[in-house]
């Protein structure tokens, strides 16, 4: 599609008092989904990124790379299993996800930022002791998955400030120096509150939460996090929403002002989030 010059004035005009009111603002992004296996969807993620900081806002990117994990678990005969959304993860299984999300994935992302001219650092929640965890506690023993119990920000801080964006993957370390496996929702949720950010990103492949589950034109575009408990019990909020929706309302309990569920099919949504009076997604508050 085509447009004059007078309309991209127009729209920069728009998205003028969006800039200055981020402007030297943490915006932590969760990175999955489509938007992270579909080429042309990656390379706008990127060059939003790239914009954002251009503009002085302080972009953190968390990501998750369950398909490549799967991929490369395929590769040497072992089979994926999850339990409730949540990676099994044994002891083989856990040094392939180190290797992949902590190598292949986070550098291929470093590389692809900067190619669209961005300024990235790869790191892991080892790096500088950034996420302690504990064994996760669950119905059915996930092994070598963990929760987060403390979040050290200096080292992502100390990047950001240095002018780059921190490329997180979600990995880390107990007391005993025993490395899990951790999920990337939760573990954004935790380093946006940590941080201060002015906004959690979730990217996914819905538009949001939906009052139809069937029906995609029902989204509920604002939720105040008091109102989760009674949309639970409604079944407006079900299955594998209920934990990427239980992230947003932990930031916003923690102190994060503004948490989202965008949609990652669809290109450019974090500019349409950050930047547009409509926005995109479902926002909680």
């Amino acid at each position: 599609m085509k447009i004059s010059n007078s309309d991209r004035a127009q729209v920069l005009v728009q998205a003028l008092p969006y800039i200055q009111t981020h402007k030297g603002k943490t915006v932590v992004v969760k990175y999955g989904g489509n938007a992270m296996i579909n080429e042309d969807l990656k390379a706008a993620v990127m060059s939003d990124i790239v914009l954002m900081q251009l503009v002085g806002i302080h972009v953190v990117l968390v990501h998750g790379g369950g398909p490549e994990i799967s991929s490369m678990l395929k590769k040497i005969g072992k089979e994926s299993r999850f339990v409730q959304g949540m990676r099994y993860t044994d002891a083989e299984t856990v040094d392939v996800v180190q290797m992949v999300l902590a190598g292949k994935v986070n550098k291929a992302l470093v590389q692809f930022l900067a190619r669209q001219g961005g300024r990235a650092i790869g790191l892991c929640g080892l790096d500088g002791g950034m996420l302690t965890v504990d064994k996760m506690q669950s119905e059915e023993d996930l092994e070598f998955v963990g929760q987060i119990t403390s979040v050290n920000p200096s080292v992502i801080t100390d990047v950001t400030r240095a002018g780059y964006v921190p490329v997180i993957a979600t990995v880390g370390a107990g007391e005993d120096g025993t490395v899990y496996n951790i999920n990337a929702d939760v573990a954004a949720s935790r380093i946006a509150a940590e941080l201060g950010a002015e906004k959690l990103i979730l990217m996914t492949d819905i538009r949001g939460l939906l009052r139809d589950k069937d029906n995609e034109d029902t989204l509920i575009s604002q939720v105040n996090v008091s109102d989760v408990i009674r949309l639970k019990n409604e079944g407006i909020i079900g299955g594998g929403m209920i934990p990427k929706i239980d992230c947003c309302v932990e930031a916003v309990r923690r102190g994060v002002p503004r948490a989202h569920i965008i949609d990652g099919r669809t290109p450019h949504s974090i500019l349409i989030e950050l930047f547009s009076d409509e926005g995109i997604g479902t926002m909680f508050y």
